[in-house]
């Protein structure tokens, strides 16, 4: 049965570019039509140069209540908003946005949650532990910020931009001033968790975010990105013997958290799991 759309549905807008690589559509849409929640989410394509001016135009509509925000909008979205959360702050990025009912503007980054519980859902929890996350943008931000959070032993950045890695570093020690940080080597070896939190594999042909053979068999193995199940990167940890999780494991654990923070009716992963028809092509 299609969910109907009438007058009185609201809708949430999931705004990035390329939009191949959405999930979130085939994950709420099934969950509000089986809850009967007249809501939608709508995947609208935006390039950088056009982004700002759409962003003030769409959060004019009276039936919007939020937005997800998606690559290459995480971090432009921070200058457009009202108020932030304390992970945005440290990130500088945003990936939720909810419209209050007096117009303002509410951000919050949820990608490093539904990583690191994801993880902790697989047995591997980064409480403790030591990890690697190559890519300091918006998603490596947050789950940087979620892995301080939780307790990680150890943690190590990587990004070929190294202003960006600086100043993620720079944020994180602010607001955790005992956290052992490294920064600049991208060798996985001797790291329990093994992040990939670049673009790398969006696309064909893409290299590997790092040399697979360098990590441990026994290490957790995270990647970011959804546009297919299972990235070469993914496939080479899993053949060189690591447990991994892929990129809509962090995306089923973080929705419940993004219907709390768009006020709506929230549910288990499982639930969202069992509810979602998720498509690759």
């Amino acid at each position: 049965m299609t969910q109907l759309i009438s007058g009185y549905t609201n809708l949430i807008a999931h705004i990035g570019w390329p939009t191949g690589s959405f999930k979130a559509p085939m994950i709420f849409n099934p969950y509000f039509e089986q809850e009967g929640i007249d809501t939608l989410v709508v995947p609208m394509g935006c390039k950088g140069e056009d982004y700002p001016g759409f962003f003030k135009s769409l959060f004019q509509l009276q039936n919007i209540i939020g937005a997800l925000i998606t690559m290459p909008h995480k971090v432009s979205t921070v200058a457009m908003l009202d108020e932030v959360s304390t992970a945005v702050q440290v990130c500088g990025a945003c990936n939720a946005v909810r419209k209050e009912a007096d117009g303002r503007l509410v951000g919050d980054m949820f990608d490093g949650q539904g990583f690191v519980r994801g993880l902790a859902r697989k047995g591997r929890p980064a409480q403790g532990a030591s990890a690697l996350v190559i890519g300091s943008g918006g998603v490596g931000s947050a789950i940087a910020v979620a892995m301080a959070e939780t307790g990680v032993g150890r943690l190590a950045l990587y990004d070929n931009r190294p202003e960006v890695m600086e100043q993620l570093a720079s944020r994180l020690q602010q607001f955790f001033p005992t956290l052992p940080i490294q920064l600049g080597s991208n060798d996985p070896s001797r790291f329990e968790i093994v992040v990939n939190a670049t673009p790398m594999g969006m696309e064909p042909g893409d290299p590997l975010p790092i040399e697979v053979g360098r990590i441990s068999p026994t290490a957790m193995v995270g990647e970011v990105v959804m546009k297919q199940e299972e990235t070469p990167f993914v496939l080479a940890a899993r053949e060189r013997g690591c447990l991994t999780q892929i990129g809509t494991d962090m995306l089923f654990e973080q929705i419940p958290a993004y219907l709390e923070f768009l006020r709506l009716p929230t549910t288990s992963a499982e639930n969202l799991r069992s509810l979602s028809h998720i498509r690759y092509q």
